[in-house]
C-alpha cells in the first residue's frame, strides 16, 4: 500500500512538474513571440533608404556589412536615426538592367534614394545617351510612383580606356542629370579611393574595407543633410 502511495505522489509530482514546465515553455515562447512581433513592427515603421547600385554598392569582394552602404546603417543605429538601409546593388549591373529591375525595389516606398549606376556602361563603352536616358527614366519612375522621396545621384568617373573624349562626356552626364532633374549630386562616389591601389582590390576597381570607409564619409553628409 506504501508502495502504491509513492508512486501515486511520485506520478502526481511528476505530472505537475511537466505541467508547469509546459506552461512556463508556452509563457516563455509566447513573450519571444511578442518581443519578436514588436521587432518587425519598429522595422516596418523605420523609414526607408535604398541604395540602388551596381558591384559598388553591393560590396564587390568584401562583407556586404563593410560596403559603404552597410557602414551607413551602422552610423544610422549609432545614432539611433528612425532608419532602415536596404542595399540593392547587383555586381555587373547596367543602367539598362538596373531600370529593368527597378519596379520590385518600388513595392514599398523609399524615402531616401541613392542612385549608383553607370560605371559598367562606361567601362563596356555603351553608347552616352543610351546611358544618360536610363538615369533619367529611372529617377523618372520613382518620382511618378513616390514624388516625395529624396534622390541623389552618385556621380562616376572612368578610366580613359574609351580615349578621351568618351571619359570627359562621361563624367559630364551626372552634373547633367542631376540639374535636369534637380535631384542631389554626390560629385564624385570613387573620390580619394578610385587610383589608389592601397584602397582597392587586386582589381584596381572595387574599394577595400578602408576604400569603403572613405567612400561612406563621401556619401554621408549628403544622406545626413537631408535626414536633418
Amino acid at each position: 500500500m506504501k508502495k502504491l502511495n509513492f508512486l501515486f505522489l511520485s506520478f502526481i509530482t511528476f505530472g505537475s512538474f511537466a505541467f508547469f514546465s509546459c506552461s512556463e515553455s508556452k509563457q516563455t515562447q509566447k513573450v519571444d513571440d511578442i518581443e519578436s512581433s514588436q521587432k518587425e513592427q519598429q522595422q516596418e515603421d523605420k523609414k526607408t533608404i535604398l541604395f540602388f547600385g551596381n558591384s559598388l554598392t553591393a560590396g564587390y569582394g568584401i562583407d556586404q556589412e563593410d560596403a559603404f552602404a552597410g557602414l551607413v546603417q551602422k552610423q544610422i543605429d549609432s545614432l539611433n536615426l528612425n532608419y532602415k538601409v536596404i542595399n540593392g546593388g547587383l555586381s555587373g549591373e547596367t543602367t539598362a538592367g538596373g531600370l529593368s529591375r527597378l519596379d520590385w525595389f518600388l513595392e514599398d516606398q523609399p524615402d531616401i534614394f541613392i542612385l549608383e549606376l553607370g560605371g559598367n556602361d562606361g567601362l563596356r563603352g555603351i553608347q552616352l545617351s543610351e546611358t544618360k536616358s536610363n538615369l533619367n527614366a529611372i529617377i523618372d519612375k520613382v518620382r511618378e510612383k513616390y514624388p516625395q522621396t529624396k534622390i541623389i545621384l552618385a556621380g562616376m568617373q572612368i578610366p580613359p580606356n574609351m580615349g578621351q573624349e568618351y571619359t570627359k562626356e562621361f563624367q559630364e552626364i551626372y552634373p547633367a542629370v542631376a540639374k535636369e532633374k534637380n535631384v542631389t549630386l554626390i560629385p564624385f562616389l570613387l573620390e580619394g579611393v578610385a587610383g589608389n591601389p592601397d584602397l582597392n582590390l587586386p582589381d584596381g576597381i572595387h574599394p577595400t574595407e578602408e576604400g569603403h570607409q572613405i567612400v561612406f564619409e563621401t556619401v554621408w553628409p549628403f544622406i545626413q543633410s537631408i535626414i536633418d
